[in-house]
């Protein structure tokens, strides 16, 4: 039997964790001198209340070799002899190297022990190594093998296309994520950083005018980039506010060709305490990488305006 397991940055909702059987490991949160268990002691609606007002920066700590080593030994206790445990980006964390530690001390350990463990660096972050996750649980169901699946997730991994936008920029400066002048600029103008993830960390590919600009950015970027063949279903991901997420679902049913479900997940406190409130992702697997970057972007975004207002121009000539 294979049993999946998972750090907790991978966001997936009770609901999946319970129907797959997916056994997720807690990072450490502190807030205010006082230490919490990711999902565990504390909830993303608990700190999205509070996070305006806490006094200081909330530090979050990957889960020790031996909470992994743990839940390894419980998952074999339990009759399963092949384990897929699936972290975020070695680029943004330590969880995959403690999950790498946790493995080698089972063995050390057990040296008898006959089990078939794999620890994968999913190159991502939150519902980006979520989605390999899901995925994995849907083709255990389907009956395929432990190694094909552990093929298609490295196969596939660096195809989960991420977006993240956020609302309040401070929490992106306070994690390095944003520079203090483009944070200003960003507050006085309205714009939002959208960022996706290039070489295991992530990084900052457009910015958009106004939410509405955003959400058009999402949708425009999916239909030139999603591979239908692998994609069977796409995750919203959000940290305070559900609405403008049902907004994204919306635009995609009314404006694409999918027809695979779309889930939507609240972000985590291990990571909404580095995107703050306001924070829309979206998750899918594309084709073969198309290049984006902020500069390609921007002209992109510059030749689009150029070409409405030569089509304004034109409309206002022929009156």
């Amino acid at each position: 039997m294979i049993k999946l397991l998972a750090d907790s940055t991978c966001d997936l909702s009770d609901e999946i964790l319970e129907k797959y059987n997916i056994t997720m490991v807690p990072l450490y949160v502190t807030i205010e001198g006082k230490t919490y268990k990711d999902r565990v002691d504390i909830m993303p609606d608990y700190l999205y209340g509070i996070i305006e007002e806490v006094e200081g920066d909330i530090k979050t700590a990957n889960p020790s070799p031996e909470d992994f080593c743990n839940q390894m030994k419980e998952a074999i206790k339990d009759g399963y002899d092949e384990i897929i445990c699936i972290c975020m980006s070695s680029g943004t964390s330590g969880s995959y190297q403690s999950a790498e530690i946790g493995r080698n001390i089972l063995f050390e350990e057990n040296p008898d022990l006959e089990v078939k463990i794999r620890v994968v660096d999913s190159v991502s972050m939150s519902h980006g190594s979520g989605w390999l996750i899901l995925k994995s649980a849907q083709l255990i169901e389907s009956g395929m093998s432990y190694e094909e699946i552990v093929d298609f997730v490295e196969m596939y991994k660096y195809n989960v296309k991420h977006y993240l936008y956020v609302d309040d920029l401070d929490h992106l400066i306070k994690s390095g994520r944003l520079s203090n002048a483009s944070a200003f600029i960003g507050k006085i103008l309205n714009i939002k950083p959208i960022m996706t993830m290039k070489n295991k960390k992530g990084a900052i590919v457009a910015k958009e005018r106004g939410r509405k600009r955003v959400l058009n950015y999402y949708v425009r970027e999916f239909k030139e980039r999603v591979d239908l063949k692998v994609t069977n279903f796409i995750i919203i991901g959000y940290t305070s506010d559900r609405s403008a997420v049902e907004n994204l679902k919306n635009k995609i049913l009314k404006e694409t060709e999918f027809k695979g479900e779309i889930f939507i997940m609240q972000m985590g406190v291990s990571v909404g305490t580095h995107v703050g409130l306001g924070g829309v992702s979206m998750y899918f697997i594309e084709k073969d990488h198309i290049k984006d970057g902020l500069m390609k972007n921007e002209i992109k975004f510059l030749k689009e305006r150029k070409d409405e207002m030569m089509s304004k121009i034109k409309q206002h000539q022929k009156k």
